[in-house]
C-alpha cells in the first residue's frame, strides 16, 4: 500500500509537504494508541540496556524528524524504541529559505538544508516535558545545535542555555557540532572548541547522559581524536553519523543533485562511511560506551550489520521517508527474526 501512495501521490508533493502531511497522520496516532502499539510493539527480545536506561529496541528515529516534540508519542506507538528530538536551538529559527527538502528516489536519499528550522528549546520544553511523564512512552533524546543569530565565539553560553531549558525532560541529550547546513558549525568539531563546549554541556546536564554527533566527513585521524576526547570528558557515547556533503557515485542524474544545490545527504549513499566510522569509533572506545550509528539505515539486515560492527543502538531518518509508517515495525519484525 505504501509504496503505490509513494510513487503515485507523496513523490510528485514537494518533500517537505509530503512531510507535513506524514506528521499530521503520525500526530492522529495516538487517537488509536492502544490498538497501534499491540501492533508494532518490539519483541522483549530486542530490549538493549545502555545509557542507564531501557530501550525497547535498539532502532530509534534520528534527529530532524520531530523537530519540536510534537510527534513523540505516536512515533514510539509505531514502535521506535527512542526518538530524538530536534535539533533544538536556544532561539526559535525559521532556517533557510525552501525549497530545502530534496528527494534523490534512484539512490533512496535526501538532501536537506533546512537550517535547523524550530520553534525554540523554551517552547518545546513544557511539551516534551508532558511526554516524558507518560507511563509508556520511547526514551526521549533532544538533540541541541547552535542559533544561527548566535557567533561561534559565543557558542557555549547558546548550548547551554538550550541544556538549562531541556536536560532536565531528556533522558539523552545530544550536542550537535556535524551538521552542514548552520555556518561555522562544523568548526566546533575541531578539539580546542569541541572540548570546552562538551565539559560545559556535561557540568549543566547533571546526571543526563551527553553523547555528540559527529560528521562522515572528517578525516579518521580527526575520528579518533575526537573519540579519544570523548573518553576523556567522561561523554557518554557517540553518533556516527550526521549527513554528508559528498556527491560521489551518485545514481541520480548530475543535473538533478546540482539543481537541488547545497545541503547535507542522507540515505544509501552514506551507508558505507557510516560503517567505517562506527568500526573506526568501536575500535577507540570501552566496550560498554554507548555508540549509536545512523547513515544509510533502511532493513533490519541494515540494523542487524552495525549491531554487529558494535553500534549500541542504530538510528534512521530518510528510510521513513521511503518506506513508511509501518517501517519501524518492519525492522523489529526483521531483527527479532534473525535473532530468532
Amino acid at each position: 500500500m505504501y509504496p503505490f501512495l509513494f510513487t503515485h501521490f507523496l513523490a510528485r508533493l514537494d518533500a517537505e509537504r509530503a512531510h507535513h502531511l506524514a506528521f499530521v497522520v503520525i500526530r492522529a496516532v495516538p487517537v488509536v494508541g492502544a490498538a497501534v502499539r499491540a501492533f508494532t510493539r518490539p519483541a522483549p527480545s530486542l530490549a538493549v540496556h545502555t545509557l542507564g536506561l531501557d530501550f525497547p529496541s535498539p532502532f530509534g528515529l534520528a534527529a530532524g524528524f520531530d523537530k519540536d516534540g510534537k510527534g513523540i508519542r505516536g512515533l514510539g506507538q509505531l514502535g521506535f524504541g527512542h526518538v530524538e528530538v530536534g535539533t533544538l536551538t536556544a532561539v526559535a529559527q525559521q532556517g533557510n529559505p525552501s525549497p530545502r527538502l530534496f528527494r534523490l528516489i534512484a539512490d533512496r536519499a535526501v538532501i536537506n538544508r533546512m537550517g535547523f528550522n524550530n520553534e525554540g528549546a523554551s517552547a518545546a520544553a513544557p511539551r516534551i516535558a508532558v511526554e516524558a511523564a507518560r507511563h509508556i512512552r520511547p526514551i526521549i533524546g533532544i538533540n541541541i545545535g547552535k542559533s544561527r543569530v548566535v557567533e561561534v565565539d559565543d557558542a557555549i553560553d547558546d548550548y547551554l542555555e538550550s541544556t538549562r531549558e531541556l536536560a532536565p525532560h531528556a533522558d539523552y541529550l545530544v550536542v550537535n557540532v556535524s551538521s552542514p547546513n548552520t555556518p561555522g558549525l562544523r568548526g566546533l568539531q575541531e578539539l580546542d572548541k569541541l572540548a570546552p563546549l562538551l565539559k560545559a554541556v556535561q557540568a549543566e546536564a547533571g546526571a543526563v547522559p551527553v553523547l555528540v554527533k559527529i560528521a562522515p566527513d572528517l578525516a579518521d585521524a580527526e575520528v579518533e581524536r575526537i573519540a579519544q576526547l570523548a573518553i576523556d570528558t567522561g561523554l557518554s557515547g557517540i553518533i556516527a553519523t550526521n549527513t554528508t556533503l559528498s556527491r560521489a557515485n551518485l545514481l541520480t542524474d548530475a543535473g538533478v543533485v546540482e539543481a537541488a544545490g547545497a545541503g547535507g545527504l542522507s540515505g544509501a549513499p552514506l551507508a558505507a562511511r557510516s560503517l567505517e566510522v562506527l568500526r573506526l569509533v568501536r575500535s577507540l572506545v570501552p566496550t560498554d560506551f554507548c555508540v549509536i550509528s545512523a547513515g544509510g539505515i533502511e532493513t533490519a539486515a541494515d540494523v542487524a550489520t552495525r549491531l554487529e560492527a558494535g553500534a549500541t543502538l542504530v538510528q534512521g531518518y530518510t528510510g521513513f521517508l521511503y518506506r513508511g509508517p509501518l517501517w519501524a515495525r518492519q525492522i523489529n519484525r526483521g531483527l527479532a527474526k534473525l535473532k530468532s
